[in-house]
C-alpha cells in the first residue's frame, strides 16, 4: 500500500509520516515548491511537488495511491489576507477530496481540529457535539469547520473518509513553531509576564500521530475521533513548564479585557511595521473560554491512550533548547535547573 501524506513538512504531519515509515509503509508526500523538508529529510519518502489549490498536481500525486492522510492546514491566528486561510483549508480540502474520489482511494483520513467542537457547553464537548459556524471564533476555526463539513459530506456520498480531531499537540520538531509552540518558547525566553484564565486539552504530538494510525486501523467512515490527552488551564501548563525547567511561572493573572486591549494595540503597531502582531486578536478571543473536551470515545473505540502531558512538554522544552529557540542566558538557567 502506498500512502499519500499532505502537510508532512509541518509539525503533526511530519510525525504521521515518520510513524508510517517506522511501520515499513511506502509513503509519498505532497510539498509545495516553497516548503522546507527539514522535519522529514532523514526519511525514505517519495516526493511530489504540488499545491492543494492546483487540481492537476493533486491528480498526479494521487496516482497509484490507496490511502490519504490529509494533515495539511493553514494554522494561523493572523494573516494579512484572511482569504488565504479559506483557500487552503476549505478550497484545498474540497480539491483533494475530489482528487481522491477520481483516483478511487480506499481510505481518506482527514485531520480536522478540536476547535470545531470545543465550544461552551454545560459538560465537556465530544465528537457528538453539534457546534455551529457562528460559534467559531476567527478565520482559522471557521475555515476548519467548513472544511470538516466538506469531509463529512464526502463520506455521506460514499468516499471512505474518517475524521481525526487533534486537540493541542506539543512536543519536538515544531520548527515553525505553531501558535502553541510559540507559547512555550515565549515562556522559555521570559516573554510571558502574565497569563489569562483559559485552558486547552494537550496531547503529545508523537502520540497524536500514533492516534492517526489508530483512526486508520479501527475508525469508521463518516465518524469523528478526538485525539487528546489532558485538560489543563494555561496556568497549570505554565506551572508544569516551571517544574520541568526551574524557570519561574508567571503569577500575574491578566483579565481578558486587558489582554484584548493589548492585542488590538499590538495589531495596530504591527500594521505600521508590516509585521505579524505579537498578540493576535483571534488568539485572545479564543482564550475567552476553556477548550476542554471529553476524549473517552477514542480511548474506548480505538484504544487511544496517550502518556502524561508533562512528559510531552519536557520533550518539547529539550527540543527547543537544543535547536536554538532559547536565549543563551535563559538556556543556561534551564541547564542548571535540569542538572
Amino acid at each position: 500500500m502506498t500512502t499519500l501524506v499532505t502537510g508532512a513538512s509541518g509539525f503533526l504531519g511530519s510525525h504521521v509520516a515518520r510513524q508510517l515509515i517506522a511501520r515499513g509503509e511506502t509513503v509519498r508526500v505532497l510539498l509545495r515548491p516553497s516548503s522546507q523538508n527539514r522535519a522529514i529529510a532523514d526519511l525514505p519518502l517519495e516526493y511530489m511537488t504540488g499545491d492543494l489549490r492546483d487540481t492537476a498536481s493533486l491528480d498526479r500525486a494521487m496516482k497509484d495511491i490507496q490511502r490519504v492522510f490529509h494533515v495539511a492546514a493553514d494554522y494561523r491566528l493572523w494573516a494579512k489576507r484572511s482569504q488565504d486561510i479559506y483557500d487552503s483549508n476549505v478550497g484545498g480540502t474540497k480539491n483533494i477530496l475530489a482528487a481522491a474520489k477520481r483516483a478511487g482511494v480506499e481510505q481518506f483520513i482527514y485531520t480536522s481540529t478540536v476547535a470545531t467542537i470545543a465550544v461552551d457547553r454545560p459538560a465537556p464537548p465530544n465528537e457528538s457535539t453539534d457546534a455551529k459556524l457562528e460559534e467559531m471564533i476567527g478565520h482559522y476555526k471557521r475555515s476548519k469547520w467548513l472544511a470538516e463539513r466538506e469531509a463529512l459530506n464526502a463520506a455521506r456520498e460514499g468516499l471512505p473518509v474518517i475524521v481525526a480531531m487533534p486537540t493541542t499537540p506539543v512536543g519536538p520538531w515544531d520548527w515553525k513553531p505553531t501558535p502553541t509552540g510559540k507559547l512555550i518558547v515565549d515562556f522559555l525566553n521570559g516573554k510571558m509576564p502574565g497569563y489569562v484564565d483559559t485552558g486547552l486539552n494537550f496531547v503529545g504530538v508523537e502520540e497524536c500521530a500514533a492516534g492517526h494510525l489508530l483512526v486508520a486501523e479501527k475508525g469508521k467512515a463518516g465518524q469523528r475521533y478526538l485525539l487528546g490527552g489532558e485538560n489543563l488551564t494555561l496556568k497549570q501548563m505554565l506551572d508544569t513548564l516551571s517544574k520541568i525547567t526551574g524557570l519561574p511561572s508567571p503569577s500575574l493573572k491578566i483579565s481578558h479585557n486587558v489582554a484584548l486591549g493589548a492585542a488590538y494595540a499590538s495589531t495596530i503597531f504591527s500594521r505600521l511595521l508590516g509585521k505579524e502582531p505579537g498578540i493576535p486578536i483571534e488568539g485572545v478571543r479564543i482564550a475567552q473560554h476553556k477548550m476542554f473536551v471529553d476524549c473517552a470515545r477514542s480511548e474506548g473505540e480505538l484504544g487511544f491512550k496517550p502518556g502524561p502531558v508533562s512528559a510531552a512538554l519536557e520533550r518539547a522544552v529539550r527540543w527547543y533548547e537544543a535547536n536554538g529557540y532559547v536565549n543563551p542566558r535563559r538556556a543556561k538557567r534551564i541547564t542548571r535547573a535540569a542538572a
